[in-house]
């Protein structure tokens, strides 16, 4: 048999109002059409449900018996057909998986956690690492919010741009080329001069190990090239060889603050203009209406617009696009 699960509803309003002119009235519909809605409920309870006493309707036992469940059922249905657009934060037990940047997890990530769980002590957060192949993908569900500064090529993956970051050169306090720049502050007579840089001995940061990036097409343009001695596959690491040896790396000024100031590391312009560095927040389509999903996006794009919102009043900024 073929249930029309919208007796379901016409039967919670008949036993709530217990008479078919207020039920009617209840759903906006006639008072005919809620008799013959009766007629069908009877038919396929096999009870009469509601019987005439003089000029009331009384319910049946049967409809007495049903009357609770009829009425958590059809409140079911409606929260189930209903928009979700709240989340109880108080009660939230959520673990939210996050595959961000180092630099971007370093600079952004201890003040998402720190106001997450500021309305939500339920919540837990796991920060990856970027790898060099995609063990973990969004589309499989595996991640709730990549942010880095490549844009996703998939149409299932949404994303938007929540602030910019500009690469400068990190070198340690007693590098011939600080030129007296020093506590992570750009300083010195401006940017290298290209014959210092090229002569420099260079470290890349690259995930994969790659020992090239968009300065060398830059170079390579003008007749340059520079010494590239080392590929770190982080910010963190390559910072911490730069500390160590006479090395030069170009690492983001905004989000690698924390780290060029607790390693007490001079920062100097770019010898060339180099576009400033988008920061994407992404995620799967399917958390779109997701309410806690959604708070998490909020959190996420403050604590990442707050990291990009630094400003270096020091040296202008050599990109040609303003950032945010």
């Amino acid at each position: 048999m073929q249930l029309d699960l919208n007796l379901l509803t016409a039967l919670d309003a008949l036993l709530e109002e217990g008479s078919v002119t207020d039920a009617a009235a209840r759903l906006h519909v006639s008072a005919p059409a809620m008799s013959r809605t009766l007629s069908r409920i009877r038919r396929a309870t096999g009870d009469e449900i509601l019987v005439r006493t003089g000029r009331t309707m009384t319910p049946t036992t049967r409809a007495l018996a049903l009357r609770a469940t009829v009425h958590e059922l059809v409140q079911q249905a409606r929260t189930v057909l209903s928009p979700d657009t709240e989340v109880d934060l108080t009660a939230l037990e959520r673990t939210f998986i996050l595959k961000w940047h180092d630099a971007l997890a370093a600079a952004a990530g201890p003040h998402l956690l720190r106001s997450l769980r500021a309305e939500a002590p339920g919540v837990r957060l796991r920060f990856l690492a970027e790898a060099s192949t995609d063990a973990h993908d969004p589309r499989r569900g595996d991640i709730d919010l990549e942010a880095g500064a490549g844009a996703p090529s998939s149409s299932e993956i949404r994303h938007e741009v929540v602030g910019h970051d500009r690469l400068v050169l990190a070198l340690r306090p007693t590098h011939p080329l600080c030129d007296g720049a020093s506590g992570g502050e750009e300083g010195g007579d401006g940017p290298l001069g290209l014959e210092e840089y090229v002569t420099a001995e260079h470290i890349t940061v690259s995930r994969r190990g790659r020992l090239r990036d968009p300065m060398d097409d830059v170079l390579e343009a003008r007749g340059l090239s520079r010494r590239v001695v080392a590929a770190a596959p982080t910010a963190a690491t390559a910072l911490q060889l730069v500390r160590h040896d006479d090395l030069v790396v170009a690492v983001p000024r905004l989000t690698s603050r924390p780290l060029l100031d607790g390693l007490g590391l001079c920062v100097r312009p770019l010898p060339l203009p180099m576009p400033d560095v988008p920061v994407h927040l992404a995620w799967h389509q399917r958390y779109d209406n997701d309410p806690a999903h959604m708070w998490l996006r909020r959190h996420a794009r403050a604590a990442l617009h707050h990291a990009c919102a630094a400003t270096d009043e020091v040296t202008p900024r050599l990109s040609g696009r303003g950032g945010s």
